[in-house]
């Protein structure tokens, strides 16, 4: 029996086509996700200096990639985790107005991360944020977002399937908003990750709104850093948080999956309060956190968006590797080569 993919698992194209099938998808979801939103390309970095605060924390737990620049005084830096908080400094350094926002081909390494069917050290994502209007900061502007960024992928599935006949699509019409605090209610006896399963495979894809703050049982949903999503404000008298995850039911591995994290960022008085719920006080020092404060930088709403983890699913592959070129455990590798699958 097959332990990393499923049993009689065939991909649905051969290789060179995969790769000409991923870079159509890159392409033509790029300019469906800009135009839905108005967002502009730019570049960004791949390395941050250290201890300025624009990395991305994560969970606070993973171990950022760390090198010394000999021409600078052995100054240190990270590679990006991701660019959650690098990307609200842009668009207040570039002049970005409201409505309008930016993305970038975000590339990261996290070497915490584990190494399975959907997850790998090398992060390859579509950064984006928008400057939100003056009166946008409530749940509804938050599923408007998500909906347009839904419906960016169901183009895109449209034309891939157009283009390659064994992609059948697959996303339901619409997209269903769960919060955590339902969710929670609902499966009291699941654990987070079961309740994904559960709600991707009764509605196809779902976006679970409040992720990062405690349920009724006491436990997280899942992991948010403090400084960027706001998962703390409340939103009536049972809910909180202004942020979500898009999951899908994969139909080949049958498992919910990940597409997008996302969320309206913190202000001044919600990025002290949720420092404070994490005892993190003293990141308000940090440069980034300063120009926060000092109201330097705009609201924004933003996420990522996985681009391997998107062709993956377009592509009715098992196995992120078969979209990406990264690291596996031999056994994996092992295993690929027996089922005829190739791994990048």
């Amino acid at each position: 029996m097959p332990q990393f993919f499923p049993q009689g698992y065939v991909p649905a194209m051969e290789q060179k086509q995969t790769e000409k099938a991923i870079k159509y998808i890159k392409d033509t979801f790029e300019r469906e996700l800009s135009g839905g939103l108005k967002l502009s390309r730019v570049t960004s970095p791949l390395f941050v200096p250290r201890g300025s605060g624009i990395n991305d924390d994560l969970n606070g737990i993973e171990r950022p990639v760390r090198f010394e620049i000999g021409n600078l005084g052995n100054r240190e830096m990270e590679i990006v985790q991701s660019l959650a908080k690098w990307k609200r400094m842009a668009l207040a350094d570039l002049g970005f107005k409201s409505n309008n926002g930016l993305y970038t081909d975000m590339n990261a390494i996290r070497p915490d991360d584990d190494l399975d069917a959907i997850h790998s050290i090398y992060v390859d994502q579509w950064d984006w944020e928008l400057v939100m209007g003056k009166n946008d900061r409530n749940l509804e502007y938050l599923k408007k977002v998500v909906r347009k960024i839904f419906s960016a992928m169901k183009r895109t599935e449209f034309l891939v399937s157009e283009m390659f006949s064994s992609c059948p699509p697959t996303l339901p019409d619409q997209i269903t908003f769960i919060h955590t605090e339902d969710a929670q209610k609902r499966y009291p006896n699941l654990t987070p990750v079961q309740r994904e399963k559960v709600l991707a495979k009764e509605y196809g894809a779902i976006f679970l709104i409040g992720i990062g703050s405690p349920l009724a049982d006491g436990v997280s949903h899942g992991g948010r850093s403090p400084d960027y999503d706001d998962w703390s404000t409340p939103t009536d008298a049972e809910h909180t948080g202004l942020n979500g995850d898009i999951i899908v039911w994969d139909t080949i591995r049958e498992e919910s999956l990940e597409l997008s994290s996302m969320g309206i960022r913190v202000d001044q008085e919600t990025l002290l309060r949720q420092l404070a719920i994490r005892n993190t006080q003293e990141r308000a020092n940090l440069y980034w956190h300063t120009r926060l404060l000092n109201g330097e930088l705009p609201q924004t709403i933003g996420g990522g968006i996985g681009q391997s983890r998107l062709c993956m699913y377009f592509l009715k592959k098992a196995h992120i590797g078969e979209v990406q070129a990264s690291v596996w455990p031999q056994e994996v590798i092992d295993e690929a080569k027996a089922m005829q699958v190739f791994l990048m």
